[in-house]
């Protein structure tokens, strides 16, 4: 799907974000890389577990729940700050060098039309799938599928069996 994306180390920028998506007061906001080890760079607390399952899943149809001890990026967590989202999509070539050259964004999907008249810049992929990421929250003991996407549940939750410890 398209996203609308916004500088992730500005807090104003990534309100802005959520208010032009009319995204609910608390509602979490993923932060996006084009790589695995630039989230690892914004969120040195992500190691372990968290590091495990982010290299054997990502990039790929994921966004991942994952514990954010240090509260980095508070503005994009919603309403749980120990935790933060993350996403490493397999992006079409011009959103990929976006995305390389600023590092990491706060990104969302923007399919919708006024949505993407109320942006500054678009980078036009043609079209996509359509279908969104499906959301793992590996926070717990066991893994949860927040929502079912690319990924069916039950293929999601095999996949991170068989990278997890």
């Amino acid at each position: 799907v398209y996203g609308i994306c916004a500088d992730a180390y500005r807090e104003a920028s990534a309100r802005r974000l959520a208010r032009v998506k009319r995204r609910p007061e608390g509602m979490p906001i993923a932060l996006l890389a084009a790589d695995v080890d630039t989230i690892l760079d914004c969120v040195p607390e992500l190691r372990g577990r968290a590091a495990v399952a982010a290299r054997a899943l990502l990039p790929g149809p994921y966004t991942l729940v994952l514990s954010n001890p240090g509260c980095r990026f508070r503005w994009l967590t919603g309403d749980r700050p120990d935790t933060i989202g993350v996403r490493v999509p397999d992006l079409p070539g011009p959103a990929r060098t976006v995305i390389e050259r600023i590092g990491v964004v706060a990104a969302t999907s923007a399919n919708a039309e006024e949505i993407r008249s109320a942006v500054a810049a678009a980078v036009d992929a043609g079209e996509l799938p359509g279908t969104p990421s499906t959301v793992v929250d590996l926070t717990g003991r066991e893994p949860a599928i927040l929502r079912e996407g690319a990924v069916p549940a039950a293929e999601a939750l095999t996949s991170i069996a068989a990278a997890l410890p």
